[in-house]
């Protein structure tokens, strides 16, 4: 079986004159977690809009769980669970009602959706919130129910945008947990973060620069490389040289 589950190559996407993701290239492995890390305005969230089949590329190739990014986009949504910080669940719905319409995006036939509704729940100690109000809950608890529904119909691939900007230290804790016990079960991750410490959680992180991937490899690699103590100053480094603003 090829362990490789995204490949990108040269992949670029432009607006007008404006080349927002210019020609990157890297390969991520089934299982893994990888970081795809970035300033604001460094193109990273326009490269996973195109690798989740929302955004088509201007040039370049791309295959994500063995579909091609230029042509394939609504293959790909069926085989990727999606988590952002800033929309992925309805506040004005309750936690079983969110579960039971993401469930029926996701295809999940009744049996499927009432089986795994109940480990879920069970796993998050759930059971006695699932008529509350998901707009009610903590914002901790949100996240960790938001992680727990994108991947709900066992995604080969889990595209996570910045899932932990807000909730404390000890949520973004066990939410970590949960992301590594996805991945021990042989889902890749593929999570955008600009919290440094969580690039140390990675198999293997990219660092985008003005569009471009400037560096790419594991966290003890890479602070080899730049002859560094920590992730956060392999990113300085990196960004010392940005050109493009907020």
């Amino acid at each position: 079986m090829n362990d490789i589950i995204i490949s990108v190559r040269d992949l670029c996407k432009c607006f007008g004159d404006f080349v927002a993701v210019d020609h990157i290239t890297f390969d991520v492995k089934r299982g893994e977690i990888f970081g795809f890390l970035g300033a604001n305005g460094a193109g990273k969230t326009t490269a996973m809009r195109m690798l989740c089949g929302l955004s088509y590329p201007t040039s370049g190739r791309g295959m994500v769980a063995g579909y091609d990014v230029m042509t394939q986009g609504e293959e790909i949504k069926k085989h990727i669970g999606y988590m952002s910080q800033k929309f992925s669940l309805y506040d004005d719905l309750t936690v079983r009602e969110n579960i039971r319409l993401y469930a029926g995006i996701y295809g999940l036939s009744r049996y499927q959706m009432l089986r795994r509704t109940v480990e879920m729940l069970n796993r998050l100690h759930f059971r006695s919130e699932i008529d509350t109000l998901v707009g009610s809950l903590p914002l901790g608890w949100k996240q960790k129910l938001a992680f727990s529904i994108a991947t709900l119909h066992r995604p080969e691939v889990v595209f996570l945008d910045e899932p932990t900007g807000g909730v404390d230290p000890v949520t973004r804790r066990q939410f970590w947990e949960m992301i590594y016990e996805a991945a021990s079960g042989g889902t890749t991750v593929f999570v955008t973060t600009h919290y440094m410490d969580e690039a140390e959680y990675c198999s293997r992180v990219s660092i985008m620069v003005d569009g471009k991937v400037k560096a790419l490899g594991s966290p003890a690699e890479l602070k080899k490389q730049y002859a560094v103590g920590s992730m956060d100053e392999v990113f300085r480094t990196l960004a010392r040289g940005a050109k493009r603003g907020e």
